[in-house]
């Protein structure tokens, strides 16, 4: 049990240690971040979908405990290891080292200091379980013989755990330094690195976003059908989904950021800091974002008040040409601080549509979370393919060139939003009181726009509900039908057609590669 222990405290040592040099080099270069970056590059696209579909926004989470339970797992395997192998165990905790090093350096935004967290944290691990083993002493004799003393007796007389080690006052000493003294690196790490981030954060709230020379239209007056359980029309900031591949969530010094602009067919590249992006016009416009990870009937969509820079000015400004026009690139690769990689087609950001560097989000700057300092906002694409968030660069290229991160883990390269309505009331399983029952939702199909949506009963005929006040094409639409609802058991069905004249598909598909499709429905028991 003590040899376990003294593994344990080790693999402790080492995690705070880590921290503590990490908070010096960079948070990302922590190890339990970089391996789990390491382990979400390499999570198959199935293994990814249904981490979002079982845990949501807490799938990170998830992933980070599952790290520090097998760190701890390997960790007292090493301490019992250590205790016949005293020098053999040692360096076994170095492995640990490896691991985090080349799973920090090893990361698209890696750099060769990102290596020495987990180096450090490893060493130091290393010497604290050659010496707390050194104080466990193994009996290896054979049992003594009958009427004779048994020499690893304790001082109380209760036989030593002989296959873990006995563990003497001395050693606990140690032990209770070592721990006591990683605890307060660890803190100390944590405290650097929260004194660094307050800085940034005070920095974001002293911003003040200009007025728009291009506001947003006023929501028109019934946008919102205001219905208990139906999503409010503007998603708050706070309640915005979140899907991303970042464990720690970059905090960029806006002061500090620049976004470059340059590839093929850019004649006049361009670098802008974030003051340049505030002086330039401005527009401000209401666009849905949908997360291509969103099952039918999800909740990966939401509704903001963006307000940035349309992306296809400083394209043009940079001399890019879309396709249609003879230029030769197709594709924008947008690359963010954290190392993501998102591919966008030049033809869609071109086309006129209200695609945006947006720097604010209802009505404030972009919160950590969701970008800050810029990001990109672009309607009818799924956010795998146009959304990066925290960007710093923009290269011009092709789709047969170059494979951005999702696109190399098996998603299409393309992937314009697909038609799409949810049930938000009554909820699943619900109990309705026979009569008017309320069934309302929304709908999205964002740059085509809803035209109508249907409810049918239990497979039964359908029925045209009623579609709140348009805001404009990229954003989703609200509906309500009044259903005369009969006592029993009913499954609630919906579709939308969107202004091509297109119906979405009953064919239930999986969101890879391009994006879930069907029927969302609803079971409900009336009483």
């Amino acid at each position: 049990m003590f040899a376990a222990l003294g593994g344990l405290i080790a693999g402790f040592t080492a995690l705070c240690v880590a921290e503590l040099v990490a908070a010096a080099v960079r948070p990302e270069a922590g190890p339990v971040t970089a391996v789990g970056g390491a382990v979400i590059d390499r999570t198959p696209p199935a293994v990814k979908d249904f981490a979002v579909r079982s845990f949501g926004t807490d799938d990170k989470l998830v992933l980070q405990l599952g790290i520090l339970v097998l760190l701890a797992v390997f960790a007292m395997a090493v301490g019992i290891f250590a205790l016949r192998y005293r020098w053999t165990g040692a360096a076994a905790v170095l492995v640990f080292g490896v691991v985090g090093s080349v799973a920090a350096g090893g990361r698209p935004e890696g750099r060769p200091t990102d290596a020495l967290p987990s180096a450090v944290g490893a060493l130091v691990a290393a010497g604290v379980l050659y010496l707390l083993a050194g104080r466990l002493s193994p009996v290896t004799g054979p049992p003594p013989a009958a009427g004779e003393t048994d020499d690893e007796e304790t001082a109380d007389g209760e036989p030593a755990d002989g296959e873990q080690g006995a563990f003497d006052r001395r050693g606990f000493v140690i032990a209770a330094t070592a721990a006591a003294a990683s605890a307060g690196a660890g803190l100390l790490g944590r405290r650097l690195q929260a004194s660094q981030l307050a800085g940034v954060s005070a920095a974001r709230g002293d911003i003040t976003l200009p007025a728009p020379a291009s506001p947003a239209p006023a929501i028109p007056g019934g946008a919102d059908l205001g219905i208990r359980g139906l999503s409010s029309f503007t998603t708050p900031n706070k309640d915005f989904y979140r899907v991303d591949t970042a464990l720690v969530v970059p905090r960029v010094d806006a002061d500090r950021w620049r976004l470059r602009i340059h590839g093929k067919g850019v004649s006049r590249p361009v670098t802008l800091s974030f003051q340049d992006l505030l002086g330039r016009e401005l527009v401000e416009r209401d666009i849905t974002l949908t997360c291509v990870s969103n099952q039918v009937g999800g909740p990966y969509v939401g509704t903001a008040r963006w307000i940035g820079v349309r992306l296809a000015t400083l394209l043009a400004e940079a001399g890019v040409k879309p396709p249609s026009k003879g230029g030769p690139a197709d594709q924008i690769v947008a690359r963010s601080v954290d190392g993501m990689t998102i591919g966008t087609p030049v033809e869609e950001v071109m086309d006129g549509r209200d695609a945006l560097l947006a720097v604010g989000m209802n009505g404030e700057p972009l919160p950590f979370d969701h970008g800050f300092p810029v990001r990109m906002v672009v309607p009818g694409l799924y956010g795998y393919v146009s959304a990066c968030k925290w960007i710093q660069e923009i290269e011009l290229t092709t789709f047969d060139a170059y494979d951005a991160y999702w696109v190399k883990r098996d998603w299409s390269r393309e992937a314009p939003i697909k038609t799409q309505s949810r049930i938000d009331t009554p909820r699943p399983f619900a109990a309705p009181k026979p009569g008017t029952v309320p069934v309302a939702g929304v709908a999205w199909a964002q740059h085509r726009g809803i035209a109508r949506v249907e409810v049918r009963v239990d497979g039964g005929e359908w029925h045209t509900a009623r579609l709140a006040a348009e805001a404009g094409r990229d954003t989703w639409r609200q509906w309500v039908w009044e259903w005369p609802a009969t006592t029993g058991h009913h499954t609630l069905e919906v579709r939308a057609t969107d202004r091509t004249g297109a119906t979405q598909t009953d064919k239930r598909v999986g969101t890879v590669p391009d994006g879930a499709t069907g029927w969302h429905s609803v079971v409900v028991d009336v009483t």
